[in-house]
């Protein structure tokens, strides 16, 4: 009997020293990152984005840890454009970023989707510029989920951009030379609601002519909020944004100017409504939505990584607490996607850039 407990005991000991080289093994083998980089394009201040982000690096640190993977420390940016962005991810210095999809077709030779975002639909996706002026075409954020969203063409206050207001209201259409006698603000080439698609809406309704034919065009590098701005100071006479980019300045533009709103914007110092103010006269065809890609130089580099990242942000986007977070990007889910769904939007850079 005796012999058979000193049989047991050393089965025993061998079974928990076998156990714990298991773990140990185990543990060695987890990839361990000193520190993994993510990136967001000011399509935002700079500020808000990192504000409303705030508590992503923790929530991704936890759930690649539940997903096999030990991170350090998660660093978040804003780029100081969307082709800043582009080309840090193309280096190497990003490992993650989150692009419009004009932004990954210029520079996916060097990037990777590995999904593209969902976001709720507006209440309104008329073709009818007209139809979105208004407060009581206030658009909402209530449709279903989809994987496009438009950009528009908005008159400022200024006088001129009244004028064109007033035409597209009263069932006119604009001519070129109407077009060609405002001062626009766009933003950078590779943006796919503020520069792309407006461009492609352009040649679509006058004769192949772009935003680069036009006489007086303001190239921004600081994001929509300076769009905004310049539209509310009657600085310009046109700015091109995303559909709901109302609903994101809708109370800052009516502060006064040392004011910010909930979010951080700065007060724009108008007294009327920006429904009634900042009229649409133009609406480009579907955009599809923006990625999360991946840098093909990035140390980090493989297709294990992109798996468990992709079913990282899913996860966390799923939860209260990731809502809230992209909800400053209006990205309310992600879907796994491949590099063939922005086809589409290299067509179109092909187009703007012939």
């Amino acid at each position: 009997m005796k012999q058979f407990s000193r049989i047991l005991s050393l089965c025993l000991a061998l079974v928990m020293a076998f156990g714990l080289f298991t773990v140990a093994a185990f543990a060695e083998d987890r990839p361990h990152f000193d520190k993994l980089t993510l990136e967001f394009v000011p399509s935002k201040d700079a500020d808000v984005i990192i504000a409303g982000t705030a508590n992503l690096p923790d929530l991704v640190k936890d759930e690649m840890a539940r997903l096999g993977y030990d991170i350090d420390e998660v660093d978040i940016t804003v780029g100081t454009s969307y082709d800043a962005t582009g080309e840090a991810m193309s280096a190497g210095s990003i490992d993650i970023g989150w692009l419009p999809g004009g932004t990954y077709a210029l520079y996916s030779d060097d990037t990777e989707v590995i999904l593209t975002a969902t976001r709720n639909g507006l209440s309104n996706d008329s073709t009818n510029p007209a139809d979105w002026n208004g407060e009581a075409n206030a658009t909402r954020k209530d449709g279903p989920q989809v994987t496009f969203y438009r950009s528009l063409i908005y008159a400022a206050p200024s006088e001129y951009g009244k004028m064109l207001a007033d035409k597209v209201n009263n069932g006119e259409k604009l001519t070129w030379e109407d077009l060609d006698g405002a001062k626009w603000a766009v933003q950078k080439t590779s943006s796919s609601a503020g520069y792309i698609y407006p461009t492609m809406w352009l040649m679509e309704n006058y004769d192949g002519r772009k935003i680069s034919d036009l006489s007086n065009v303001i190239p921004l590098d600081s994001g929509y909020g300076t769009a905004f701005s310049y539209a509310a100071a009657e600085q310009v006479d046109i700015i091109v944004c995303y559909a709901d980019g109302r609903n994101d300045y809708e109370a800052s533009w009516t502060l006064p100017t040392d004011q910010q709103d909930s979010t951080g914007k700065q007060g724009m110092g108008r007294s009327e409504s920006i429904w009634n103010e900042l009229n649409v006269i133009g609406v480009t065809d579907g955009i599809y939505n923006d990625t999360v890609a991946i840098s093909k130089e990035s140390p980090f580099y493989t297709d294990e990584l992109k798996a468990a990242l992709q079913d990282c942000f899913i996860n966390i986007i799923n939860t209260d607490e990731g809502k809230a977070i992209f909800d400053v990007y209006s990205h309310t889910g992600y879907a796994k996607a491949v590099d063939s769904d922005y086809d589409g939007a290299r067509a179109a850079l092909t187009a703007v850039d012939g």
